[in-house]
């Protein structure tokens, strides 16, 4: 058995030997190889590509791949999972919060059959406002989605051969690959892995960037938002039509007009802002139809180094 290790980097000079280090140690003691380790550079300006390219040359299971620009995290995943020849790829985050020494529990799973095995965090590290936003997004993505994506479940994980070809013949342009990965099927199961500090540095997932993960999982994944859209629009007109029989009623039965200038007032106004929020989520969705229709690649490859491929 071969196994690949897939990680993105952005910035992580500090972490970088101490991650080659632990790694290194890891695939060591694992039976079978040549096993080989795909490093991804996102577009660094600090001297990570360098390192790479230093340590490649004393070590012919690392391979680099540097990217023309940042693309992203996914994109910069997906650039990597493009390069291995593994029978079995972990894909993993550069800054230790992922641990390598984890990697031999997916693999006993790996043994006996499963072709998808990820890592549930617990135990997370984070400050309390984040850990709490984690825990509501995995949840509501569940409950939006079509399909039954796993809670807790980040990229860390395992992934066979057959799976990671089907990901790559995905044509999406913005690529929510935990989900795109419980999408492809076959047999999958989560191991609980504790999420480990960053080892140094800085987190390079800003808010922004959080939130956009996050958007890309719910509209890649569901539809939902558009049906709410149109039942809250099914509801506001039983609710209006309601409201003018009363008026009616009134104004023939009763001989009164209603009053309620203010509740009038806010009505509309609320109404409106509702309209501007799904005209928004509905424009989401158009954008994203106008990504992919200039079929643009998702990331571009200036350079790859190092490596040494089975005959």
């Amino acid at each position: 058995m071969r196994v690949s290790v897939v990680i993105p980097l952005l910035n992580e000079e500090r972490v970088l030997p101490e991650l080659l280090r632990r790694l290194r140690s890891v695939l060591d003691r694992l039976p079978g190889g040549p096993h080989e380790i795909v490093i991804v550079d996102d577009g660094s300006m600090d001297s990570t590509p360098d390192i790479l390219r230093r340590e490649s040359q004393d070590d012919n299971r690392l391979v680099g791949v540097v990217l023309s620009r940042n693309f992203g995290h996914q994109a910069a995943l997906s650039a990597g999972l493009a390069q291995v020849s593994g029978d079995a790829i972990i894909a993993m985050d550069g800054d230790l919060q992922d641990p390598p020494e984890s990697i031999p529990l997916f693999l006993e799973k790996y043994e006996r059959g499963y072709d998808v095995v990820y890592a549930q965090r617990v135990q997370r590290k984070e400050v309390w406002w984040l850990r709490l936003c984690y825990y509501t997004f995995y949840r509501l993505i569940t409950a939006l989605s079509g399909i039954r994506l796993p809670l807790d479940a980040g990229d860390f994980g395992l992934m066979s051969r057959r799976v990671v070809n089907q990901l790559l013949e995905m044509p999406e342009y913005h690529r929510y690959l935990r989900g795109m990965r419980t999408w492809v099927g076959f047999r999958q199961t989560g191991i609980p892995i504790e999420r480990a500090e960053r080892h140094a540095g800085e987190p390079k997932y800003s808010t922004f960037k959080l939130l956009k993960l996050a958007s890309d999982g719910i509209f890649s994944f569901s539809i939902v938002p558009l049906r709410f859209a149109a039942i809250l629009g099914a509801v506001a007109i039983l609710l209006s039509a309601v409201y003018a029989a009363f008026a009616l009623y009134a104004r023939v039965f009763l001989n009164r007009s209603p009053q309620g200038f203010t509740a009038l007032i806010f009505a509309i106004t609320f109404l409106a802002g509702v309209q501007l929020f799904f005209m928004g989520v509905i424009g989401e969705y158009v954008g994203r139809l106008y990504e992919a229709s200039k079929a643009r690649p998702v990331y571009i490859v200036a350079d790859k180094f190092g490596g040494a491929r089975p005959d």
